[in-house]
């Protein structure tokens, strides 16, 4: 596998990290993670493509970008992958409305089933998508031994509109994804939180979908606020430092849920992902050495055997970019560290991270987690 990284910002330009003896058309598939505000300014696909003519391009707006080991904003973190002994394919679907991503994953699924599918990348709008809907039409229309992985596009800490291109100009309510197939291919993930849960689990009596309206048959928003005491007053915003947990009354897993927005009238609470009835919720704070040590863990948990990865693609989420402040990059020194200087670095945060949580388990959307998915080819 070739691979060739790139950066881009207003004030420098496009900056070639790792080179490649390859010919620029010689490359299949591009990854282009960009702030939105450079997206909006219009023609960032056109001078990709003049670039990488025989590639399939997908770019997403984020919360930031990653690059190597440095963390970004108002720029663009670029892969270009020429794959030696294995084949790719792509897909993409609107989504209008939240209440279409079940369909949405089902669609992307029948496109991409093939012979010797090994993995598939997705990355859809953050803001129109229910992402655990999304991952529940995927993963029930894919053979179960394929992995799934990827991330819901950001806005920055905005949370107003998000962007994803296939092929195109990025635009909001699109879902895309890239199908990995053969024998060659070998794919990694590993995905850990690093939250410290506080205060006593509470039943959820009532929700529908991602919506949580009770907690011990109490308002949801009344229960959220008694435990963020001077935070409460800073809500929407202050959501991002504590998160929820959720588990079923069968499972000692638990599952990160983002808050990303309240509603005063219904005392509810709206999240990135579902918040199923019966389950039981706890709230969540940052242990910033924790968080730091969660991407270690996760990072380890991506080797295979004594080799290290070509391609590390990592997705992280908002909250704890927020959360890490000036200290975010450590998080990604850490992966470094793991793998070595040879592994190409790339990825960025995001509304949602979708994964399997560890080896032989479904794939699931997570928050507030570090999520990394790695490439190779033998």
């Amino acid at each position: 596998m070739h691979i060739l990284q790139q950066t881009f910002s207003t004030d420098s330009g496009w900056k070639t990290l790792r080179s490649s003896d390859l010919p620029l058309d010689n490359f299949q598939l591009v990854l282009a993670f960009s702030a939105k505000s450079l997206l909006e300014q219009g023609a960032i696909y056109k001078q990709i493509k003049e670039q990488f003519v025989s590639a399939d391009i997908l770019i997403a707006s984020t919360a930031g970008e990653i690059a190597d080991v440095q963390v970004l904003d108002s720029s663009i973190s670029l892969v270009a992958i020429a794959l030696q002994n294995s084949k790719h394919a792509v897909a993409v679907a609107d989504i209008k409305h939240e209440e279409d991503s079940y369909a949405v994953g089902k669609k992307l699924a029948t496109q991409l089933n093939g012979a010797k599918l090994q993995y598939v990348l997705v990355v859809s709008d953050g803001h129109e998508v229910n992402g655990s809907e999304l991952v529940r039409g995927l993963y029930e229309h894919f053979p179960k031994n394929v992995i799934i992985t990827g991330g819901l596009s950001g806005d920055g800490n905005s949370f107003k509109e998000t962007l994803v291109g296939l092929n195109e100009e990025p635009r909001s309510g699109r879902v895309a994804a890239v199908g990995f197939y053969g024998d060659s291919i070998t794919i990694t993930y590993g995905s850990i939180g690093g939250w410290d849960s506080f205060g006593p689990e509470r039943f959820i009596t009532r929700s529908k979908d991602n919506i949580l309206y009770e907690l011990d048959h109490k308002p949801a928003l009344d229960v959220y606020k008694l435990y963020l005491g001077d935070f409460a007053s800073e809500l929407p915003g202050s959501a991002l430092l504590f998160p929820l947990s959720i588990r079923s009354t069968d499972s000692d897993t638990s599952l990160v849920r983002t808050i990303l927005s309240i509603d005063e009238e219904t005392k509810s609470l709206i999240f990135a992902g579902n918040m199923p009835e019966g389950n039981y919720a706890r709230l969540m704070k940052a242990n910033l050495d924790r968080l730091v040590e969660g991407a270690n863990i996760a990072a380890k948990h991506s080797i295979l055997g004594n080799r290290n990865p070509e391609l590390a693609i990592l997705i992280s989420c908002v909250g704890r970019k927020l959360v890490l402040d000036k200290r975010i990059e450590e998080e990604i020194e850490t992966v470094r560290e793991v793998y070595g200087p040879q592994t190409i670095i790339t990825g960025f945060y995001s509304y949602g991270e979708i994964s399997p949580t560890f080896e032989f388990m479904k794939c699931e959307l997570h928050n507030q987690t570090m999520t990394i998915t790695t490439i190779s080819e033998d």
